[in-house]
């Protein structure tokens, strides 16, 4: 993974991080951790897909314009995935005690 595309990767995890954690106002783990749960989402399943084959199957191996907004999409989608996951775990460990 190149510097842009992990540049992009952070910025729009915490974008999707943010935009869950204000969907899910119950599991939300304020801004700052909304944010850094989506940017680790954002860069870590990027770096999974593209591991797995998955960005280089959709054509997304050059850094064209549309391979950037595609990347970012995919990249938001993780950090708001992970976002909601983290959430989840610390409303239940929360409500265990």
């Amino acid at each position: 993974m190149d510097i842009m595309g992990m540049l992009v990767s952070l910025v729009s995890g915490g974008v999707g991080g943010n935009v869950a954690g204000a969907a899910l106002k119950d599991k939300s783990l304020g801004t700052i951790g909304n944010t850094v749960a989506g940017a680790v989402g954002g860069v870590a399943g990027s770096y999974i897909l593209q591991a797995v084959g998955v960005l280089s199957s959709m054509g997304l191996a050059d850094m064209t314009a549309g391979s950037i907004a595609t990347e970012a999409g995919l990249a938001a989608v993780c950090g708001a995935v992970l976002t909601g996951i983290v959430g989840f775990i610390k409303k239940k460990m929360g409500s265990s005690s």
